[in-house]
């Protein structure tokens, strides 16, 4: 697939931008980007404001290396441009009227075209990972990097399709109301998948109540014959069936009543499930190769996602037995040097996922002592205390001996586990950590690295990888 061709005309009409410098007959053939240092030629640089960095200040030298575009809010600058209000919005209005229009020749030229977004506290990234392998098995398929769930990796995930899509898969975030319905204005799904409902991005919600009501923007979302899938086993989550404007399909890790349920299920040694997966007329086997019991609920949303678009069970499950974690640092589990076992699960963090990660590490440590690397959990406002306080104690639950705590939210961690009889050290970033993390894991232990990204509890992992290659 090739990506988005239009010309710059076509751009600053979509984004109701103002051509400065240019004819219009400029021609966009290759990626639309946001770093400067991925532009190429005929293709289009956004410069966005960031926290840390501004688009703007690189936009020269991203025209000048080549011969693409460039879109920019700012009158400052004096290279030819499409000129707008606002680049992030921009953004979203191109990938939206570049949907829309794909959406208009598929159906124009008899082809289906299926757009699926997922959402929910914890498993969006990897259910979106399996989900894009069923698909991707069936025909051409254009889903996120990584975890581009927001309103800038969103569009351009989008801007990545062509005519010839057959499904554009799409991750929904949010760390505040309004965020995902901002998203499906974007992007109107004919399939949207919430996950559950915990306890992820407090901060910008002050409830679990709130987090669903966020949530449920999604299923306000779909088009008018759009389905609806919901975990049977979460309450708040099946409670968004009555928004949904028309089918509903359920799923159910726990093997409770649903349109697909998984029974027999069984977590080897090696900490990964296999169970048989149930609709109404049909079942079958399915082998997960990713490490963890919460990936069943992940893989019956996956199977559920591609049963709506009609995908069959049988070829869903075969597909699933062989799929693969593609996106980093979630549930890596890898044996190194020293007889080692490294579980990074680091690339963010909640109440939920800490959970079920350290389950994990119960069970596959075996014989090894247990180790924590804990990275402070960010976005959990009046919550944190608690929060870190109770994952000190699923820390003893687990058995763990050692715990490495980082960052300032993460010291009520530090002080419970002590209290505990946790042989802890608290740090404060990520610096101090590498540091001392040579003196803290030795030969025969089982270390599990989690937090938020931020945190940067990534870094030890990563090097852990290296040095005990």
């Amino acid at each position: 697939m090739s990506g988005m061709c239009r010309d710059a005309a076509w751009l600053a009409s979509a984004c109701e931008g103002q051509l400065v410098g240019l004819e219009g007959t400029e021609l966009v053939s290759a990626p639309v980007v946001i770093d400067s240092r991925k532009v190429s030629d005929h293709g289009c640089f956004v410069a966005i404001v960031g926290e840390n960095v501004d688009g703007h200040d690189y936009a020269p030298a991203a025209y000048n290396s080549t011969t693409g575009l460039v879109i920019i809010s700012s009158k400052d600058l004096d290279v030819p441009h499409i000129r707008v209000q606002d680049t992030v919005d921009a953004l979203g209005k191109i990938a939206y009227s570049y949907l829309r229009e794909i959406r208009q020749y598929r159906e124009a030229n008899g082809l289906p075209f299926d757009v699926a977004g997922v959402t929910g506290s914890v498993g969006k990234t990897t259910t979106k990972d399996l989900t894009r392998q069923i698909f991707a098995s069936q025909g051409p398929t254009v889903a996120p990097q990584a975890s581009f769930n927001n309103e800038i990796g969103l569009p351009l995930t989008i801007l990545e399709a062509d005519n010839d899509t057959r499904y554009l898969l799409l991750e929904m975030g949010a760390s505040g109301p309004g965020h995902i319905a901002y998203l499906t204005d974007i992007a109107p799904l004919d399939v949207a998948a919430v996950l559950m409902v915990g306890h992820a991005h407090m901060g910008g919600f002050g409830s679990v109540e709130a987090v669903a009501r966020a949530k449920s923007e999604i299923i306000q979302g779909l088009r008018s014959s759009g389905v609806a899938i919901l975990n049977a086993d979460d309450p708040r989550t099946m409670a968004m069936a009555e928004l949904a404007p028309g089918p509903v399909f359920s799923f159910s890790p726990s093997g409770e009543p649903a349109n697909v349920r998984a029974d027999d299920v069984v977590i080897g040694p090696d900490g990964r499930a296999s169970f048989t997966a149930r609709t109404a007329g049909a079942s079958a086997p399915v082998q997960l190769q990713i490490v963890g019991a919460h990936h069943v609920a992940n893989a019956l949303a996956a199977l559920t996602i591609a049963l709506v678009v009609g995908i069959d069970l049988q070829t869903a499950a075969q597909v699933l037995s062989q799929a693969q974690a593609l996106s980093p640092h979630r549930m890596d589990v890898r044996n190194l040097s020293g007889q080692v076992l490294l579980i990074d699960d680091s690339y963010n963090a909640n109440i939920d996922s800490v959970t079920a990660a350290l389950v994990a590490l119960k069970q596959l440590a075996g014989k090894r002592r247990k180790v924590f690397v804990a990275g402070q959990m960010l976005e959990l406002g009046d919550t944190s205390e608690q929060v870190h306080m109770r994952t000190a104690e699923l820390a003893q639950e687990a058995g763990v001996s050692d715990i490495l705590a980082i960052g300032e939210a993460a010291r009520p961690l530090a002080r419970r586990a002590r209290e505990l009889g946790i042989a802890t050290t608290y740090v404060d970033d990520a610096d101090q950590a590498l540091a001392m993390i040579d003196q803290i894991v030795a030969d025969f232990e089982a270390v599990l690295v989690k937090g938020s990204h931020s945190s940067g509890a990534w870094r030890i992992a990563d090097y852990l990888k290296e040095v005990r290659a």
